[in-house]
């Protein structure tokens, strides 16, 4: 059954980072500095520093506010604070319910505050130094449905949990049981930038949002280099991609305002639902892949690790011209037999990383110093 889990949850990242899922929030009045993500914001009030996390699924409405203070000795406001969310920062104990979260907390020097993560074999990034490893209480139970007895014995000062619907049963059971949660929807953002500035959030809250600035600064330079450079190459023809695979007869593409969609056009690529407008993935026949992606120069996300077991899925995987001339790429370089993938985790931070690595497909000649760091070319 753990086997079927793992295949079934990674069926689903894939589908969801690789098409991007959900509608981006729209007329949010954001702090200034927050320049992709409109999913949060951060600003100061007169005693705190307030986090506003918004519904993606109602228009301009708040899933939840937050106030970090460092200091918590006013007794009195802090009874006229009452029932609403005061945190003192930095937070010392963190609870995840997503790699995407540990990917966010590397990102800043904080794993060590983890006490309870679910599915930690998922989980790329190094965990021994984490809280919950020492005390013997790491794993949490499974990320769809999380142990809440086990998260509430591990006395996290914060859960922080992806939600999937305005109404989420496992957030309210949480908080119920007196765990405080803070809803990271990073996923639901089509900008790559966007996901990645979800740092910022996370950083307030560990008390390092200078860091998660610089961070973010330099992610976000990195990538508009790399778009400004690959400009130049594709001003005459560019690279015609494709991504994904057949799965039981259907066959998953990103619109162009995706995520993925986003990452093909600043990577220079001729994408055939570039101008697309849909809110999720596309879903196509095996017959309708053929027709629009039968002459594609590159393939990108597959879930095989050879030509031979890509060819073994589907036969007809073989008469796409990519495979024929071997230009098909997964993204799991950095993985472990665990099904643990590196993409989810420091991918959300570092889309500029991914960029490059498409880039690095598209345009081999003109890109040979690149390291690749999630692409692989299939032998």
């Amino acid at each position: 059954m753990k086997t079927i889990f793992l295949k079934l949850l990674l069926i689903v990242s894939i589908v969801m980072v690789l098409a991007g899922c959900g509608k981006r929030s729209a007329n949010i009045d954001l702090r200034e500095g927050n320049r992709y993500a409109s999913g949060f914001s951060l600003y100061d009030s007169a005693q705190y520093r307030v986090v506003v996390v918004y519904s993606p699924w109602n228009e301009g409405g708040e899933m939840a506010r937050y106030y970090l203070t460092r200091d918590t000795s006013d007794a009195v406001e802090m009874t006229r604070m009452r029932g609403k969310k005061v945190m003192r920062v930095p937070l010392q104990r963190i609870g995840v319910t997503s790699c995407t979260h540990v990917g966010f907390l590397d990102a800043i020097g904080c794993v060590s505050e983890l006490v309870g993560v679910c599915n930690p074999e998922l989980v790329y990034t190094d965990l021994s130094a984490a809280k919950g490893q020492a005390e013997g209480t790491l794993n949490i139970g499974d990320a769809m449905a999380p142990d809440v007895e086990c998260v509430v014995l591990v006395h996290p000062d914060i859960m922080m949990v992806s939600t999937y619907a305005q109404g989420d049963a496992t957030s309210a059971r949480l908080e119920k049981m007196g765990v405080p949660v803070l809803y990271i929807n990073e996923w639901m953002e089509q900008h790559p930038l966007a996901r990645a500035e979800w740092v910022r959030l996370v950083g307030a809250f560990l008390d390092r949002e200078a860091m998660a600035d610089s961070v973010f600064d330099a992610v976000s330079e990195r990538y508009e280099q790399l778009r400004t450079r690959v400009s130049e190459w594709s001003e005459d023809k560019k690279p015609s991609i494709m991504s994904g695979q057949d799965f039981r007869g259907t066959w998953y593409v990103p619109a162009g305002n995706t995520y993925m969609g986003r990452l093909f056009s600043d990577a220079g690529a001729s994408y055939r639902y570039e101008d697309t407008e849909n809110e999720g993935s596309i879903p196509l026949t095996l017959e309708k892949a053929m027709t629009d992606f039968a002459d594609a120069d590159v393939w990108v996300g597959v879930n095989a690790r050879s030509l031979d077991e890509l060819a073994q899925i589907d036969r007809q995987h073989t008469m796409f011209r990519a495979f024929k001339t071997g230009r098909v790429y997964h993204l799991m370089r950095r993985s472990k037999p665990s099904g643990a993938k590196d993409f989810w985790e420091r991918g959300v931070v570092h889309p500029d990383e991914i960029l490059g690595d498409i880039i690095s497909a598209l345009y081999p000649d003109n890109f040979l110093w690149w390291e690749p760091v999630f692409i692989k070319q299939l032998q």
